[in-house]
C-alpha cells in the first residue's frame, strides 16, 4: 500500500519473448543496413559495369590528347576513325550553362514566393503545379522544342534553324526549375522562423528578412538544389536529343546547333556491335560522364561542410 493505492507490479518477461525481440531487433538493423548500403552497391556495380564494356577501348585505341583536345567524333570512318569528344564536351556544358541561367532565377523567385508569400490553398495549389511539371516525361519537353520552340525561335531571330544551343537550354532550363524549385523551396522552409521574428523586431521589412536572414540562413540547401540542377542538365538525354539538332560543332553563339555527351550516346549506341571500337568509346564517353558526375557532387559536399563550419 502506498498513500491507499495498491502497487501492482508489471508480469516478468519470459526469457522467450526476450530471445524473440532480440532476433527481431538485429532482423531490423540487418535489413536497414542493406537498405543503407543499397545505393553504393548498385552505384559501384554500375560503374564497374560501365568500365569493363569501356576497358578496352581505353587499353588499345585510346589517346588523350585525341580524345579529349579533337573535335572530329568519327568513329565510323572505315580508313581512320576518330574518336574526340571536344565538340561533344562544348555542346553539353554549353546547353547546362544557358538552362542554368534560365532555371535558377525561376526556381529561385518561385520558391521565395511558395515559402514566404503564399499562404493556404494558393501553396498547396502552388506546391502541386511544381510536382506536376517535375512529372513531364523528357520526351514530352523534347517534342514541345521540336515542334512549338523550333519554328518560334526561327521567326522571332529569322535564323535558318531552330534547334540549336538556346531551344535545348530554354527547354532544358524548364525541366530543371520544377525540381530545383521544390529543394529551394523545402530549404527556405526549414529556416526557423525565430529568425524572421528577430529581423522583422529590429525593424527589418519583408523583403529585408529574406535577403538579409532567410537566404543566408538556407544557402546550404539552395546551393544543393542549384548543383542537382547542374547534374539534371549534365545528364539529360532525350529533351537534348531532340531540341540541339545533333550536329557536331563548338558553339559560337546560342543559335549554332550542337551534340552533348548522353545524346551520343543514346543516338548511336544501338547501331554499333557489341565489342566494337565504336561501342567501347561510347562506354568510355559513359565512364567520363560519371567521373563528371562524381567530382560534381564531392565538389558539392565540400562546398557544404565549408558553408557549415563557418
Amino acid at each position: 500500500m502506498a498513500n491507499g493505492q495498491t502497487l501492482v507490479s508489471a508480469p516478468p518477461i519470459s526469457f522467450d519473448q526476450r530471445d524473440r525481440d532480440w532476433y527481431i531487433d538485429k532482423v531490423v538493423q540487418a535489413l536497414v543496413f542493406l537498405g543503407g548500403i543499397s545505393a553504393i552497391v548498385f552505384i559501384i556495380g554500375i560503374f564497374v559495369f560501365v568500365t569493363a564494356q569501356g576497358f578496352g577501348f581505353l587499353l588499345n585505341d585510346f589517346s588523350f590528347s585525341e580524345f579529349f583536345l579533337s573535335q572530329w567524333w568519327e568513329p565510323t570512318d572505315e580508313d581512320e576513325p576518330t574518336y574526340g569528344i571536344l565538340a561533344l564536351m562544348a555542346g553539353t556544358a554549353s546547353v547546362t550553362g544557358l538552362a542554368m541561367l534560365v532555371a535558377i532565377p525561376f526556381s529561385l523567385g518561385a520558391s521565395i514566393y511558395i515559402a514566404e508569400f503564399a499562404t493556404g490553398r494558393k501553396r498547396e495549389f502552388l506546391k502541386v503545379l511544381v510536382e506536376l511539371l517535375a512529372a513531364i516525361p523528357s520526351v514530352v519537353w523534347g517534342f514541345i522544342g521540336l515542334s512549338i520552340m523550333n519554328p518560334l525561335i526561327i521567326e522571332l531571330f529569322d535564323v535558318p534553324v531552330g534547334l540549336n544551343v538556346l531551344n535545348a537550354g530554354i527547354i532544358l532550363g524548364l525541366m530543371a526549375a520544377p525540381i530545383m524549385t521544390s529543394i529551394a523551396e523545402d530549404a527556405l522552409k526549414a529556416v526557423p522562423d525565430r529568425y524572421r521574428e528577430a529581423a522583422e523586431a529590429l525593424g527589418a521589412t519583408r523583403w529585408q528578412v529574406i535577403y538579409k536572414t532567410v537566404l543566408p540562413a538556407a544557402k546550404n540547401g539552395l546551393l544543393g538544389a542549384v548543383l542537382l540542377g547542374v547534374g539534371r542538365g549534365f545528364g539529360e538525354t532525350m529533351a537534348v536529343l531532340m531540341a540541339t539538332g545533333h550536329a557536331i560543332n563548338i558553339p559560337h553563339s546560342v543559335f549554332d546547333s550542337v551534340r552533348a555527351l548522353t545524346a551520343t550516346i543514346a543516338a548511336e549506341l544501338g547501331e554499333t556491335a557489341v565489342g566494337d571500337p565504336h561501342y567501347q568509346a561510347l562506354f568510355t564517353i559513359g565512364i567520363f560522364l560519371f567521373l563528371v558526375t562524381f567530382l560534381i557532387n564531392l565538389c558539392a559536399d565540400l562546398v557544404v561542410r565549408g558553408v557549415r563550419n563557418q
